[in-house]
């Protein structure tokens, strides 16, 4: 693909459908440096885009946001377009070629600023970091530093000068960084230390501290500050959500959040001092985008806020970039392998909300069980249990025909199988660190663990008692009675689920991010014995066990049925693809 030198300023103002009428809230300071005429700015923004770049209009896509932004200077408006992180991985749209396109359509669609979210960092450190060199605009964090040195890695803000008004962005990073990406890349070569660290603490003292310390700079250098952070609100990420960063701070007008995909216009949040700051999030994978009015010429200074769900128009530069990359990725990927006969889910198939990070799924089960399959099949090798994260499985999958790119879809993260040699006490702290939230109102985990070749049982009245440090990491078994129980392995031997023994030895498989690089915080591995590393790529793996399939069509296709699973062979093994909810391996009590 050829690199865009420049784009092109085009296209007229299209229709614009908006979610809703945004609220008013408090003025911005007075400036102390400008005292000519000031007039309105508008701030568009984006966040969890997640590479979702195969749209048409009038649904929206970074085409649409540079016409829009355009459309916006073609009326003699002053704007700034900024995203709130998780843009490069997501699809296979940026994992094959490792976010290089997400750039590329960021840096033509004409994005000012922007910070980095957890998924910034699945490619590795210095790929993180060469993505962020790529950019034309500035990234930004007050609290990612380089341990070596005590320094920010980035700059903590950035300030803009439009229709007069000083505007200055602050960056933020969620601490969930750490295990919500790959908490191998803050670390050494050899594993024994953190190199990197971004600020958070047990109690989100370090935080808030990092925070307030940047807003204190950029409240003497700008009329306006606004958070630019990927911190969410979902509970599970409690005490660095942005709530409770607004809440421990003072000083912010307005906060463009990610991370938790939440669709949320104009919610007003106390800071430590009483006034009221607006909280904005558009949602994920191009749902909205969000557009923020600043009026420093009203009697009290307003900022609004509106979510944008649908644009007509598509700038022709940045729309050739996508459409090119995504007929490259299609033709690339785009063999059809299998025959879904049924739906598989990672959502609850009832209510639609994200399940696989609490519970059991039918494509739960068929991610573990195609793991379990190779290497007990394709690698010939024993493996007695396969274990899956939850975050790891990206999608719900229709029936039909499944190509590379639709396991690449469901599996885009690049991470590799492996096969290890662990303690059946290694197996019972992992599936109870995986479960410590399980039943918790509003808490996901995308630690929690699908299984091949094993059941367990989760007893949600009984507490949590894991041990873990302040970034989430396992760092010592639960200290009461244990959540997880009941954990039986498949003996194929006598085609039955036999009793975990816990001073027992049992082959493991599951993926490099998980079993070796501390992925979501799976600290209990360490020092265990490597049967077989690196085999195979996530999706290929996946796709590998679809085409083992029997049931195969007069297009010589095979057809994903449990029947036709070579599974089904395994006497007593417990199979049911047809179910939304798995075949009742995992037991929620």
């Amino acid at each position: 693909m050829k690199h865009l030198i420049s784009r092109r300023n085009f296209l007229k103002a299209a229709g614009v459908t908006t979610a809703a009428a945004a609220m008013a809230v408090g003025a911005p300071a007075a400036s102390a440096c400008w005292t000519g005429e000031k007039s309105e700015v508008t701030i568009l923004y984006t966040n969890d885009v997640h590479t979702y770049i195969d749209k048409q209009a009038p649904e929206l896509t970074y085409a649409a946001i540079a016409a829009l932004k355009q459309s916006y200077q073609n009326a003699g408006k002053k704007v700034l377009l900024v995203d709130a992180g998780d843009h490069v991985q997501g699809t296979a749209y940026g994992s094959m070629d490792q976010g290089a396109s997400i750039i590329e359509l960021m840096n033509a669609a004409g994005y000012d600023a922007a910070t980095p979210g957890n998924h910034e960092f699945d490619y590795g450190m210095d790929r993180a970091k060469e993505l962020m060199r790529d950019a034309d605009f500035p990234y930004l964090s007050c609290n990612w530093v380089d341990l070596r040195t005590n320094l920010r890695v980035l700059p903590e803000i950035k300030v803009f000068v439009r229709g007069g008004v000083r505007i200055a962005f602050v960056g933020i990073t969620t601490p969930e960084t750490f295990t919500k990406s790959t908490p191998a890349y803050f670390m050494n070569k050899a594993q024994t230390k953190y190199i990197y660290d971004i600020l958070g603490g047990e109690d989100g003292q370090k935080l808030y501290s990092a925070v307030q310390k940047a807003v204190d700079k950029a409240k003497c250098l700008a009329d306006v500050v606004i958070g630019l952070g990927h911190l969410g609100v979902d509970p599970s990420s409690s005490p660095w959500t942005s709530e409770e960063v607004i809440a421990h701070t003072t000083g912010f007008d307005a906060f463009i959040d990610g991370h938790s995909h939440t669709v949320m216009e104009n919610k007003q949040v106390a800071d430590a001092s009483g006034r009221l700051v607006t909280l904005t999030q558009t949602g994920s994978y191009f749902k909205n985008i969000g557009c923020m009015t600043i009026n420093p010429e009203s009697a009290v200074g307003t900022i609004t806020t509106t979510l944008i769900s649908t644009y007509e128009g598509a700038d022709p530069v940045v729309d050739a970039i996508a459409k090119e990359w995504v007929a490259d990725v299609d033709d690339m990927l785009g063999e059809e392998i299998a025959v879904g006969d049924g739906e598989f889910y990672i959502s609850d198939a009832e209510t639609g909300k994200r399940r696989i990070r609490s519970a059991e799924t039918n494509l739960g089960d068929f991610v573990a069980d195609g793991i379990y399959t190779y290497f007990n099949e394709v690698e010939q090798l024993h493996c007695d249990i396969a274990i899956m994260n939850g975050g790891g499985i990206r999608s719900d999958e229709d029936a039909g025909y499944w190509t590379f790119k639709t396991c690449k879809q469901v599996s885009p993260f690049g991470n590799v199988a492996c096969l290890m040699s662990v303690t059946g006490k290694q197996i019972q702290d992992a599936l109870e660190f995986g479960a410590r939230f399980a039943g918790a109102e509003g808490k996901e985990n995308g630690g929690f663990l699908q299984v091949a070749g094993a059941t367990y049982e989760i007893h949600t009245d009984i507490p949590n008692t894991v041990q873990t440090d302040d970034k989430n990491v396992w760092i010592g078994s639960a200290t009461g009675t244990p959540r997880v129980q009941n954990v039986k392995i498949y003996d194929r031997a006598n085609g039955t689920y036999v009793p975990l023994d816990e001073n027992k030895t049992y082959a493991l498989a599951g993926m490099n991010y998980t079993l070796r690089n501390l992925g979501d915080g799976f600290a209990m591995f360490d020092g265990a014995e490597l049967i077989k590393d690196y085999v195979s790529e996530d999706y290929l793996v996946m796709s590998t066990y679809a085409m083992t399939f029997g049931g195969v069509d007069a297009e010589g296709l095979p057809h994903l049925s449990s029947a036709n699973s070579v599974l089904a062979e395994y006497p007593g093994y417990l199979l049911d693809y047809e179910n939304p909810y798995g075949a009742g391996r995992i037991s929620i009590l």
